[in-house]
């Protein structure tokens, strides 16, 4: 009797997989998501306009990488010793959350490959980051290098990135693992990756994955106002052929070799304008002059504006605005790219979410509710 128990359910279980496709099925709501949130140093940190409760982890940015050795921001020594404890205070209300320091970012990844390029330098390196945590009693290390093997912000890389991109994870994943026998603590290793294909394709992310806990995708500034095209900039999907896209950026890193819960989707708390657009399709798409960037907390300002009409993409999943009085088109997250996004995360089983930055939302934090909402949401 049991065995024809076993069978059945064997046989229902087949039936099942089989009869819906993989991207069909959606994984319990009991799944704990991560959430994480950067919080950019230099905007200073006020504990109580900090929702702990509503975050799994805060990734601190950011530290440098100077002469080999990662250390506080230049001439912030203090300011973020400050910071991060309070960040650490935040525990009292959420005693499971995690700090990290995010080490790098688009500027500060200029000492990046001359840091890891030999095993000695790694070694400094890794001694350095491993110093910085203990010194501020954080829970783990973020690496944001703007990029390995890959131009960034006017940074040096070199071909050899992409070996000792792993070579240096691996030195901190064991020095970590050492560090963590002593004090009976497990400390998380992560890094921030691009959303773009070129950035995977000059990477080993099927080899890095093996040493880190997870992988935060900055799936955001798809396009910019340097551009002299409005479009989107951190859309989930794309009718375009090879065109950027979160949904596109999570199947490059899989195809990689990343497993698919190990990935982060990022969620930007910004957006793009620009200005004298040609009004063809409500100036999706279109020539225009570029304006500047503008966080969500401003972008709601035009939303209680008229003059400016809300738009939905359905091809991109994303949100957009029109203002055609002035000529002006906006690209943003909003709460309903946001359902989007999260249902994708959960349809694929993927880690959860990050986002930049936290300052940068509504005062009634308007965007951090609808995540909350929305991976708490059966």
């Amino acid at each position: 009797m049991k065995q024809s128990i076993s069978l059945f359910l064997i046989i229902v279980l087949i039936f099942f997989s089989c009869g819906k496709e993989k991207k069909d099925s959606v994984i319990p709501a009991s799944k704990e998501y991560k959430v994480i949130g950067y919080i950019a140093g230099w905007k200073g940190v006020d504990p109580e306009r900090i929702q702990a409760d509503k975050l799994t982890h805060i990734n601190y940015a950011f530290a440098n990488v100077i002469d080999g050795v990662v250390i506080e921001g230049e001439g912030r020594a203090e300011q973020d010793k400050e910071n991060i404890t309070k960040l650490r205070s935040l525990k009292s209300i959420n005693p499971d959350l995690k700090i990290l320091i995010s080490i790098g970012g688009w500027t500060w990844s200029k000492g990046f490959s001359d840091a890891v390029l030999t095993e000695e330098s790694r070694k400094k390196f890794t001694e350095s980051a491993i110093d910085y945590l203990i010194r501020h009693q954080l829970d783990g290390l973020d690496f944001d290098w703007e990029y390995p093997g890959y131009p960034g912000d006017d940074n040096p890389y070199r071909v050899e990135d992409r070996e000792n991109f792993v070579l240096m994870l691996k030195s901190v994943r064991e020095a970590l693992d050492s560090l963590g026998k002593v004090n009976n603590t497990y400390y998380l290793s992560t890094i921030a990756t691009g959303g773009f294909k070129e950035y995977v394709d000059v990477n080993d992310l099927g080899e890095a994955q093996k040493y880190l806990d997870f992988i935060n995708i900055m799936t955001y500034d798809f396009t910019g106002v340097f551009k002299p095209m409005t479009g989107h900039h951190t859309n989930l999907s794309t009718s375009e052929v090879g065109g950027r896209s979160a949904e596109n950026a999570v199947i490059d890193h899989v195809a990689a070799g990343v497993p698919v819960e190990k990935l982060v989707m990022g969620i930007a708390f910004y957006g793009k304008a620009w200005k004298s657009v040609n009004p063809k399709d409500n100036g999706l798409s279109q020539p225009a002059t570029g304006w500047r960037n503008f966080p969500y907390r401003e972008i709601e300002l035009f939303l209680e504006d008229d003059n400016y009409a809300k738009k939905w993409d359905s091809l991109s999943n994303a949100s957009y605005l029109w203002n055609e009085r002035d000529s002006i088109f906006v690209t943003y997250e909003s709460p309903a790219s946001i359902h989007e996004k999260i249902a994708f995360i959960k349809n694929k089983g993927m880690g959860g979410v990050m986002f930049w930055e936290y300052h940068e939302d509504s005062d009634s934090r308007t965007l951090l509710n609808a995540i909350h909402d929305e991976i708490n949401n059966p």
